[in-house]
């Protein structure tokens, strides 16, 4: 990318909205609850043919270095920092406000390049609030409709001017392509359908697309501190506050060469309990993160041990067919580790036979301790995710499986297993022919998953088998066979 905005201004102004319309998906979650955002939130946008990385940023408040606004606060100074260009956004429709003011003269004060946007101006009623602008120092207001996509052909033009100014080329992205100059820009509007963010994006091709690993589980349980301490960066707002991540926020890293592309989710509580829209939609967006993730770690309190959220979460990752990994976190404060140990066996035995052989790391989030064996396990349970087994191999193990324990009879009739193949990876998916699959028992849907797991070794990966009703294909092909051989020799 040529260059990078940072969108900010106090709570409730619409930031977020502009940053959606500007990438073109719903990475932010949207709402009219102030402070939403709290971390700084990356993204590529485009605006025409306009390319650049930009930073959706928390509301600016004032509060002390060590509280949350505070901390809030510093993520936004990092994005304000990193950007070529800020947007500084206010609301025409309430007019500049003294918290407006305030912020105005420390952006002044930074002395970045900065473009001043009146947003939310629907209508002929925010003339005033327009015009009030000018005090804030900062130059001529852009008009804008971040939810209608309303003046963004005024906000390119500006965009265009700045980057000038501070000698940037905004069409870098283009001359490094095709060494062509650039042609005349229309200023249009941004294109985009305003897909969810966890969709790949078409350009990517397979060996250039991270892997995605999503980091889910209860509030307070360490998520945040563990994407922070694992790509040693302060990327993400910690501290003892319950449910500080709000949205499911993308962090890009390497490991061993491999780009990865963490979600760091807000925490999953029971449903009976989530009564606020905001967290409804938290909850959606880390649900999300999970279905479009490749690989999940569940991170448990290991002081609290493993209640029954916890399950539900696994049981989710599990029915969404993704890899899993369980890591325990704040290991370094359990009084009894063996008990701890045997607890977590013991209800994932009882409750969900399906995650037998599961991985399951101890680790503290804050000290380091144990993180270092995670991304080894990630790659071994990706790898697992992807497995294929042949036709040929996967029947001749299906008739050993079923010599060695046979499919019951159902109302005095055998089950027969005639047939099998797997159909696709991600998760390992196996389609068998059975004469009547709609009497084979759970039992035995299990019995050949634990064997498909034991004898393939595919510890604690999903998988997933469906009957079928059908003969066994190559029984046609022979008896065709025999029709015609014994046709030529009459």
């Amino acid at each position: 990318m040529s260059f990078t905005l940072a969108i900010v201004g106090r709570p409730n102004v619409g930031k977020s909205t502009l940053f959606n319309r500007l990438v073109g998906k719903k990475l932010a979650i949207v709402d009219d609850t102030p402070g939403v955002t709290r971390d700084r939130r990356a993204g590529h946008g485009h605006l025409s043919d306009l390319e650049f990385d930009m930073f959706d940023t928390a509301g600016l408040e004032e509060g002390g270095d060590e509280t949350l606004f505070g901390r809030m606060r510093r993520q936004t100074d990092l994005a304000i920092d990193e950007a070529d260009v800020t947007l500084m956004l206010y609301d025409a429709r309430l007019g500049v406000t003294p918290l407006d003011e305030h912020f105005a003269g420390v952006l002044r004060r930074m002395k970045k390049q900065v473009i001043l946007i009146a947003n939310k101006c629907e209508g002929n009623a925010v003339i005033s609030g327009i015009y009030e602008a000018y005090q804030l120092g900062l130059g001529e207001p852009v008009p804008l409709s971040a939810e209608h996509g309303e003046g963004l052909a005024e906000l390119y033009q500006r965009i265009v001017g700045s980057l000038h100014e501070i000698n940037i080329d905004p069409y870098a992205h283009e001359n490094e392509q095709d060494g062509l100059k650039p042609t005349a820009r229309d200023g249009g509007p941004v294109e985009g359908d305003l897909e969810y963010e966890f969709a790949d994006d078409d350009s990517e091709t397979q060996a250039e697309k991270p892997l995605r690993l999503a980091i889910v589980g209860r509030p307070n349980s360490g998520k945040s501190t563990l994407i922070n301490h694992m790509i040693d960066d302060d990327r993400l707002i910690t501290g003892p506050e319950a449910g500080l991540t709000r949205d499911s926020i993308s962090v890009e890293w390497q490991w061993n060469g491999l780009p990865v592309r963490f979600f760091d989710t807000a925490g999953l509580r029971k449903k009976a309990r989530i009564t606020e829209k905001l967290e409804k939609l938290s909850a959606a967006d880390s649900l999300r993160a999970i279905q479009y993730a490749e690989v999940v770690i569940l991170l448990l309190d290991a002081g609290l041990g493993i209640e029954k959220q916890d399950l539900k979460i696994a049981e989710h990752v599990v029915n969404e067919g993704r890899a899993l990994i369980i890591a325990l976190n704040k290991w370094d404060i359990v009084p009894d580790r063996l008990q701890a140990q045997r607890q977590l066996k013991d209800a994932l035995t009882r409750s969900l036979p399906q995650l037998k052989g599961v991985t399951v790391i101890p680790i503290s989030a804050l000290t380091g301790a144990g993180t270092n064996k995670l991304m080894p396990a990630v790659e071994s349970a990706y790898d697992l995710w992807n497995a294929r087994i042949s036709t040929s191999i996967f029947n001749q193990w299906l008739a050993d499986a079923m010599e060695k324990h046979p499919a019951p009879s159902v109302h005095g009739k055998r089950l027969k297993v005639r047939y099998g193949a797997q159909i696709k990876t991600r998760p390992p998916t196996f389609l068998m022919f059975c004469n009547r699959p709609e009497d084979m028992p759970d039992s035995y849907k299990r019995y050949l998953e634990n064997e498909l797991r034991k004898d393939f070794d595919l510890p604690g990966a999903p998988i997933r088998l469906t009957m079928k009703k059908g003969e066994n294909p190559y029984e046609s092909r022979r008896n065709k066979y025999h029709v015609r051989k014994s046709t030529k020799h009459s």
